[in-house]
Parts: C-alpha cells; sequence; structure tokens
C-alpha cells in the first residue's frame, strides 16, 4: 500500500503536468510566442546591379528612416560623409556631416526620385542645422558619384530655390568621396526603439539587421516616415500575426 504522503504527491504532480499540458496546447490566439530569431536573408539580387546613393540632412537617426519605406530601396545604412577626417566615429566626427547610404533598384527607382524624397523631409533653407539640432555635422549635402547625378543634383537646387527666393538653399552639392559606416548602436535607431519590431522579425543578430530590408522599412514605420499606404498595410500584417499568435514578420 501506498503510503498517504507518497500517494498525495503522485496526485499533485499528475495535476501539474496536466495543468502543463493544457497550457501549451491552449488557443495559441490568446498568447504570443516568441521564436529566438527568424533570418530575415535578403532577397537575391544577384541578377541586378544595385545602385547607391548618399544624402546628408540632419540627425542621421531620422534620415535613414526617411528613405527605408520608398519602393526600390534595398538597404539603408547610417554613416559620416563630407569631410577630411579619417575614419571618424560619433563622438570625434571631425568635418564630417551625419549622412545615410540609399542602396537602391534603379528598376524600380532613379536617382531624381530619391532626390525628391530629400528636399521634402527637411528644411534646406536652414543653415548648419535640422531643427533643434545645430551644428556642422547636420548641414545638408547631395553627394553625386559622376556627371549625371551632379547635373540632377544641381537642377533639382534650383528648381528647389525657385520655390522661394526670399531665403537662400544651403544645400550643398559634394563629389562622394568616402562614405564611413557609423557604429552599430546607430544603425536601424528608430527600429530598435520599439522591441515588439524586432521580435516580430526574429530577434536577428546586429550583422543582419543592419543589411536587412525589411529593417529598413520597419525603421521607417517605426518612426511614422512610411507612405499612409505603406503604414496602413504594415499595420493590417502586425495585427493579424498578433491575432494568429505566431510573430513572424518576413516582408512588407
Amino acid at each position: 500500500m501506498i503510503p498517504m504522503v507518497l500517494s498525495e504527491r503522485i496526485l499533485f504532480l499528475s495535476y501539474l503536468s496536466l495543468l502543463v499540458i493544457t497550457i501549451l496546447f491552449a488557443d495559441t490566439a490568446l498568447c504570443i510566442r516568441f521564436p529566438d530569431r527568424i533570418s530575415d536573408a535578403v532577397k537575391d539580387q544577384s541578377d541586378v546591379t544595385l545602385k547607391t546613393a548618399v544624402f546628408a540632412l540632419g540627425s542621421f537617426w531620422r534620415s535613414e528612416a526617411v528613405f527605408g519605406c520608398l519602393n526600390g530601396v534595398v538597404r539603408t545604412t547610417v554613416g559620416y560623409a563630407g569631410g577630411s577626417k579619417i575614419n571618424p566615429e560619433f563622438r570625434s566626427l571631425g568635418d564630417h556631416a551625419e549622412s545615410v547610404q540609399v542602396e537602391y533598384d534603379p528598376r524600380l527607382i532613379n536617382f531624381r526620385q530619391l532626390l525628391e524624397d530629400f528636399w521634402s523631409s527637411h528644411d534646406c533653407r536652414q543653415v548648419f542645422g535640422q531643427g533643434p539640432d545645430v551644428g556642422n555635422q547636420y548641414r545638408s549635402i547631395i553627394f553625386t558619384n559622376g556627371t549625371e547625378e551632379s547635373k540632377l543634383a544641381a537642377f533639382s537646387k534650383e528648381r528647389e530655390q525657385m520655390k522661394s527666393k526670399s531665403s537662400i538653399v544651403t544645400t550643398q552639392i559634394q563629389q562622394l568621396r568616402t562614405f564611413y559606416p557609423a557604429e552599430p548602436e546607430h544603425q536601424k535607431f528608430e527600429l530598435k526603439r520599439n522591441p515588439f519590431l524586432l521580435q516580430l522579425m526574429g530577434n536577428l543578430p546586429e550583422e543582419e539587421l543592419e543589411k536587412s530590408s525589411l529593417a529598413a522599412k520597419l525603421n521607417s514605420y517605426a518612426a511614422e516616415l512610411c507612405p499612409l499606404k505603406i503604414q496602413k498595410l504594415i499595420d493590417v500584417k502586425i495585427k493579424d500575426i498578433i491575432r494568429k499568435g505566431w510573430p513572424i514578420l518576413r516582408d512588407v
């Protein structure tokens, strides 16, 4: 005969096991399961020659978010450009400006369209700064990679100046020499301020996050800088994921 104490313990363990099984197989709509990470490899671009553009338009945290949601933009990277200091760092920029490098598919978007987004996303008439961010590192610059881009940049600047002659467009046009990527903590800054979105992507490691097309878009989404149609589309996808209880967001 099993002693009473032992019998009660067996009964308790059976109840505990049943409780665990019940929880594990409960309706998944009642909870969200977070995977450790789901690799978000950038779609194969081997058959496409990507182009690169670099702009400076104030704090690079926001600047990166300006371009990430544009159709045709594959990657965004914040960094430093426009100065003479070798290997600048955030706390030691020298004469560089905070900048964003945009890698894009020329079949879907071109340099002229990127320029339009550049002009519409900052105050090109503010001298050496944007809003409360004042200083040489926040100046407005269009970096060019060749004669054609220089012509397009100059033409777009003239057109911007014609909109109002009461103040001067301060934007500089410079031939790009070297773009220095910024430290990891500055990449996808707006996205990193939203841990839930990082969870939805599957907690990508830093090196994958920096190269991810999805991260570039969600960085814009987190800053509420996506076009309204895309912003709403992402809202719907996230709500659907929460409803189903399985947070794997692979594309938008």
